[in-house]
């Protein structure tokens, strides 16, 4: 058997936009409400979004998480802040290593202006999207461990939607479990056992970059506009 061919026997995904389909079949009974909106995780959650997002017929806009690392231990969460000003701390690594507030508030500071840079960079001026008492649907391209997803959710829950979906292509199945316990619906389009990591189940991993998020965003925000258009002309 040709070896250029086994790839394509893997299950899995051709690349994140054919993802992004897979999961919107998955969220049909989400099509066409006016109260649904699509938060995607930057970066390569975005090309999922899209797809998403113009399937559903749903407003689509990034949401930026960023880790508190404990000083001392980078790698360990103490928190996360995200879009909206949210920050939610970890409590069991706040109580276990006891960090004080100083340095909880100086890591949070640094970690707000590389947010804040991003959303800058995806979205400008502009706001985020509103949520409140909507029905939010959290998209990523893949879960591993799931703690940016989790601390999404946990945020997004501050700004008072009226649920809180999370919807990624792949995933490990612990993972989606666990995360049922903070969302109100998960969709695992595939949950493979083993599962090893994200980018085994895409032919095509390859890095989604800036460029290509402000462009996704830019052309969903510009599609319903020019839809009007063709509806005024008819």
């Amino acid at each position: 058997m040709d070896a250029q061919r086994l790839p394509q026997l893997r299950p899995g995904f051709v690349d994140r936009r054919a993802a992004g389909v897979a999961v919107a079949e998955r969220l049909r009974h989400f099509a066409g409400r006016t109260d649904v909106v699509v938060l995607a995780l930057p970066r390569g959650g975005v090309s999922v979004g899209f797809e998403v997002a113009k399937a559903l017929r749903a407003p689509l806009d990034i949401f930026v998480v960023r880790k508190l690392g404990l000083p001392g231990h980078p790698e360990l969460a103490m928190g996360a802040i995200a879009s909206g000003n949210v920050r939610v701390d970890n409590e069991d690594v706040v109580w276990w290593y006891r960090p004080s507030p100083g340095a909880i508030d100086a890591v949070a500071r640094a970690e707000l202006l590389e947010l804040e840079r991003r959303e800058r960079l995806y979205r400008g001026d502009r706001p985020l999207v509103p949520v409140e008492r909507r029905i939010v649907i959290l998209v990523d391209d893949g879960l591993a461990t799931g703690s940016t997803m989790r601390a999404a959710v946990l945020a997004v829950r501050r700004l008072a939607p009226a649920r809180v979906v999370v919807a990624v292509p792949v995933a490990a199945r612990d993972t989606c479990r666990s995360l049922a316990t903070v969302a109100d619906e998960i969709v695992c389009v595939f949950t493979p056992e083993p599962f090893q990591a994200v980018g085994l189940w895409y032919e095509d991993f390859s890095q989604t970059t800036d460029d290509e998020v402000r462009q996704l965003l830019h052309s969903h925000h510009a599609e319903p506009a020019a839809s009007a258009v063709t509806r005024g002309r008819s």
